[in-house]
């Protein structure tokens, strides 16, 4: 059989002959518990990223020197963002050396060590220092799990199954929120808070021991049958025929490059500089228009809009997550549906509308009531709107376009590279956030951010390519077209799909 490429946005070769073989999300129960299983990554990133917060209240209470310092209350909380980062930018690394499968219980056991010594910590040292453990495990993670989903993903489904990942981050949130309400009246609080943690990871574990490597990345370790294997659980045998054809080409097209690449083959190649760009840039912008600052100040922003009520305001703030859950499970369905670039840019539309209506409810507000007064209540608004927009959209797409665009060559050591620029792009927003609302006024620090999100919708137009439907080998056409034009590689791209499909 002879494949074709068409690189219209959103065909897929073979199946837009074969419309038969497309698959639904819930089409193969063996694809989906792979999805499931490696998600449990994404719970353990947003669990982490949520508990802090309520724990830090009662970390307080036990450590005096804790509660009489600021910088120690910012460096626990942000020592994780930091170990993130070390992670994300180690984890692609590890992800193209040992496999995605090995990455990830790597991530489990420094994870759930780390869960262990914050649970046991004597003194704040210690549990910074468990955080920092618990924060490489993070990093990895949010590498790991996106590629191995991605790689295992019908092309027709990938954005969905991805998106999967995204909803286990904002469930991980939301369950935090829970358990930090759970655990307030236990001996013990915020021992318990942080040390649960380490039982999804555990859990995850257990359950990647049985789940097979990822099939791309075994078929380019020259591990093939140990590929087709894993695939002909995935496919009936007409398709089957079709995936192993296009793994083929791509693993000629390798050859043609170098074995091993560094992170400056990165910036020599044109083509990874213009997909690094696309996707980093989605990650930085991700962070920027401010969805941790909603995620981790919510409660503070409720009571700057005047709701005084520690109760009133993590109630909010509970709906606030549960909004960002459910939003992502819309995302699930849409980013398949519509195709990334333009959720990405209604997402991003709403998000501005949302932070204006934020900004002008705190410009507008002088003398605050009790119960927060019109204003108080439109901020409320704001907040809602900002998650309905931004949580199907912004959420999950940064993270699918990242699993997606790049060769399988750079597919580790760009998706870490590019998963640090997300978490520091988060620790910036999380670290300046306060300062600037009271150097500034909250109302301009919500206009700034507005502004932000103008400049995210110009980059998506312009940067960003429609990824929906396609296969990785008509991803990588994309970029080689927008870096020396469409005639060059178009039949040689051909002719090394006739290649795969004779091998």
């Amino acid at each position: 059989m002879t494949l074709t490429i068409h690189s219209a946005p959103g065909s897929s070769g073979y199946l837009d002959m074969y419309p038969e073989r497309r698959m639904s999300y819930f089409g193969n129960p063996y694809i989906l518990g792979l999805t499931l299983a490696a998600g449990i990554g994404g719970l353990l990133f947003g669990y982490d990223t949520g508990v802090i917060s309520g724990a830090l209240l009662y970390i307080k209470d036990d450590f005096q020197i804790v509660k009489q310092s600021s910088f120690l209350q910012e460096t626990i909380v942000s020592m994780a963002l930091v170990g993130a980062m070390i992670g994300a930018a180690s984890g692609g690394w590890i992800n193209d050396y040992y496999g995605r499968k090995k990455a990830t219980l790597f991530a489990d056991v420094v994870f759930a060590a780390g869960a262990i010594v914050m649970a046991a910590a004597p003194d704040p040292y210690v549990l910074i220092a468990g955080r920092l453990l618990v924060g490489l495990g993070v990093g990895v993670a949010s590498v790991t799990a996106p590629v191995y989903i991605a790689e295992a993903s019908p092309s027709e489904v990938r954005g969905g199954l991805v998106s999967t990942n995204v909803l286990m981050i904002t469930g991980g949130q939301f369950l935090s929120y829970l358990v930090n309400s759970a655990f307030t009246q236990v001996p013990g609080t915020w021992r318990w808070m942080l040390g649960v943690s380490g039982v999804p990871a555990v859990v995850q574990f257990g359950l990647m021991l049985f789940m097979p490597e990822s099939p791309r990345w075994l078929y380019m370790k020259n591990r093939k049958e140990e590929a087709i294997q894993v695939l002909s659980k995935m496919y009936d045998i007409s398709r089957l025929e079709d995936e192993i054809n296009h793994l083929s080409a791509a693993e000629e097209e390798e050859k043609l490059q170098k074995d091993t690449v560094s992170y400056l083959d990165v910036f020599k190649s044109k083509e990874m500089r213009l997909a690094f760009f696309a996707g980093a840039g989605l990650q930085a912008f991700q962070q920027f228009t401010g969805i941790n600052t909603v995620m981790y100040y919510s409660p503070t922003i409720v009571q700057m809009a005047g709701f005084h009520s520690n109760q009133l305001a993590l109630l909010l703030s509970l709906i606030v997550a549960g909004m960002n859950a459910a939003g992502t499970v819309v995302g699930i369905y849409f980013i398949d549906h519509c195709g990334r670039k333009k959720l990405a840019l209604s997402s991003l539309c709403g998000v501005i509308v949302s932070l204006i209506i934020l900004s002008v409810s705190f410009l507008k507000q002088s003398d605050v009531t009790s119960d927060g007064g019109l204003y108080g209540w439109l901020a409320v608004l704001g907040l809602a709107l900002y998650i309905a927009f931004f949580a199907p959209g912004m959420g999950p797409v940064p993270w699918t376009v990242n699993s997606e665009i790049y060769p399988q060559q750079y597919r580790g050591i760009c998706g870490g590279m590019s998963a640090t620029v997300n978490w520091v792009s988060n620790l910036i927003v999380a670290q300046t956030f306060l300062s600037i609302a009271e150097a500034a006024g909250t109302g301009v620090t919500f206009l700034i951010l507005a502004g932000i999100a103008v400049l995210a919708v110009v980059f998506v137009i312009v940067f960003v390519p429609e990824t929906q439907g396609l296969t990785f080998l008509e991803v990588e056409q994309i970029w080689k077209e927008r870096a020396w034009g469409s005639s060059r590689d178009g039949d040689n791209m051909e002719g090394l799909l006739e290649q795969g499909s004779r091998s």
